[in-house]
């Protein structure tokens, strides 16, 4: 199985880091200075998706949006006009299930197969090899393909038919995404009311409200001050979106999770979305007049988000 990559970003770049180990591997990325990174690294460079599909039959993509991987496979330098009849495109995008099943029946009538296998975990669970892996396909195309997931992760599992697997990641992230806005919330109340951050931190792990924002989020970034974990809030907000879009078109109520949706707006239109995703501990911070983090790690004040709309 001769196998490319498109998408050298944080996520992909960490996954596409931990398939070369084991694996010779062909990359593309729109930045020229990532391919020339993965060169260097013993990956084999291409000049676009169809140069890397031609000489591939399973192509691995990590991308922002469906809007991207729709892009990278039908342009007229897409994967699709490289790609020969057979051909795998594993797709590990947080993606949309509705655009990823459309995709897949336009590529079904070329035979070419289009699986959607997003992770959870981060690029710290990518460099350690514990991402999760959320497969959405034909069972004899996930098992053509679990060799090459097994170089990311032993999590591997088979969520079933195509956009399955965005479905759970969507369900994943919406769920992260509330939790972590109620628990920075419930803390900077703790801290209001005169509680030392680290002790309730220690007591939430004791307790039933602990989770992974509690476990990891809290001491390893917020605590710590090192903030930054990787993972932008326009990218969440987009997350949420998709979940709470899928919610109506399926007939599913989704209240707290247009709740979350819309405060992650609100912070994506005050800070921008390539902010990290933690910079949501601000809003709270300034609404509540307290701190969490520790003093000189957020320069300067909030801005007062409340009459934006």
């Amino acid at each position: 199985m001769n196998v490319g990559f498109v998408g050298l970003g944080n996520m992909g770049g960490a996954i596409a880091r931990r398939i070369l180990r084991v694996r010779n591997l062909h990359v593309f990325d729109i930045r020229p200075e990532a391919v020339e990174e993965f060169g260097r690294a013993g990956a084999a460079p291409a000049r676009s998706p169809q140069e890397l599909a031609a000489v591939c039959d399973t192509v691995l993509t990590c991308l922002p949006t469906s809007d991207e991987v729709h892009t990278v496979i039908f342009d007229d330098d897409g994967l699709l006009g490289g790609l020969a009849p057979g051909g795998i495109i594993a797709d590990m995008t947080t993606g949309d299930p509705t655009a990823t099943r459309e995709m897949a029946a336009l590529l079904m009538a070329r035979d070419i197969h289009l699986i959607d296998a997003p992770v959870s975990g981060g690029p710290q669970g990518a460099e350690k090899g514990t991402l999760a892996i959320m497969v959405g396909g034909p069972r004899e195309l996930y098992d053509q393909c679990f060799e090459v997931f097994s170089a990311v992760s032993p999590n591997i599992f088979h969520a079933g038919g195509v956009g399955s697997g965005h479905t759970m990641k969507l369900v994943n992230n919406v769920i992260s995404a509330c939790n972590r806005a109620v628990v920075f919330e419930a803390v900077t109340l703790a801290v209001k009311n005169g509680l030392d951050p680290s002790v309730c931190v220690d007591i939430l792990q004791k307790g039933s409200g602990r989770s992974y924002h509690t476990e990891i989020t809290l001491p390893k970034f917020i605590l710590s001050g090192a903030m930054k974990q990787g993972f932008s809030l326009g990218l969440m907000h987009k997350d949420v979106s998709l979940a709470t879009k899928l919610g109506r078109d399926s007939g599913t109520p989704m209240v707290v999770g247009e709740v979350v949706r819309g405060i992650f707006q609100a912070v994506v239109n005050a800070y921008g979305k390539d902010a990290d995703i933690n910079t949501l501990i601000r809003v709270y911070e300034e609404a509540a007049d307290a701190t969490v983090a520790p003093l000189g790690v957020l320069s300067g004040q909030a801005p007062d988000i409340s009459n934006r709309s």
